[in-house]
């Protein structure tokens, strides 16, 4: 097929029927044709098509904002591409953005929005500011026999009909011990599913250098370990789930009961996000 050919036949149609196509494509895709002519150029970047990339409820996460974005921005494009960088909800405890390739939503619950163990007491937990963070504060583990942590999201929130991963961001103190002792159990909870597995906190003969370049390693019985994200941290995946069209709870959990003192765990939070399919 001609690519010219097929840009003159679209160029034909009339601009709310290239709008209305364009709307039902994704932001990438509208980014790509924009690419092909001038005058299709005209309509990839209009107001029609990119408002329609935006979440129904943005101006419900606007008013949630700790820094509310103004509206005046020069084009709905500009304002999609401003909704891609975080942005800090909840009075700090929750931080959105939204995925430049597909527009669709991701979330972090900061640690403070979590239900840990045991964390209320500053024998067990302590709670502090670091620069690599993006919230005020974050979790870390002094020591404690039962480690528990539990995030609740609902699917209201999420971009519907869509396949979403739950990954707990952590990082390793320099004051780490008996995290390698015995394998968590990690766990996906909602209506119609119950999902588990298992993962390690930390490698069992990991020295700091390694622990950097550790990449979704798994040990000799399929068991993984913590993988190295861009922004610093580290993550573990706590399950997978559909958002569906409904509104319904979801549990995310990770739980090791050793019974073996432990501490050392950094926690910033879990991250909900889109998975690529």
């Amino acid at each position: 097929m001609d690519p010219m050919a097929t840009c003159s036949n679209i160029e034909s149609l009339p601009e709310d029927c290239v709008s209305a196509i364009l709307s039902h494509a994704s932001p990438q895709e509208a980014c790509i044709f924009s690419l092909l002519t001038p005058t299709l150029r005209l309509v990839a970047d209009s107001d029609i098509v990119w408002k329609s990339f935006l979440p129904s409820d943005y101006e419900h996460i606007l008013s949630r904002a700790v820094n509310p974005l103004s509206l005046k921005f020069s084009s709905y494009k500009n304002f999609f591409h401003a909704l891609c960088h975080p942005l800090i909800l909840d009075g700090g405890k929750k931080m959105f953005k939204l995925e430049k390739r597909s527009g669709k939503k991701s979330y972090i619950l900061s640690a403070r929005e979590l239900s840990v163990a045991w964390s209320s007491d500053p024998m067990f937990w302590s709670w502090r500011s670091t620069p690599e963070s993006r919230f005020a504060e974050v979790a870390e583990l002094r020591t404690t026999s039962w480690l528990e942590i539990e995030g609740k999201i609902r699917t209201k929130i999420l971009t519907p009909n869509t396949l979403y991963g739950a990954y707990l961001i952590m990082n390793i103190s320099h004051r780490a011990y008996g995290l390698d002792f015995a394998p968590c159990e990690v766990s996906i909870v909602t209506e119609k599913k119950v999902e588990k597995g298992k993962t390690y906190l930390y490698h069992k003969e990991e020295n700091q250098l390694k622990m950097e370049t550790l990449v979704k390693e798994e040990d000799n019985e399929g068991i993984p370990y913590p993988s190295k994200r861009e922004d610093g941290w580290m993550e573990i995946e706590l399950g997978e789930f559909f958002s569906g069209e409904g509104n319904v709870d979801v549990k995310m959990s990770l739980r090791e009961v050793g019974y073996r003192l432990k501490g050392g765990l950094v926690l910033e939070g879990i991250e909900v996000r889109p998975k690529q399919v």
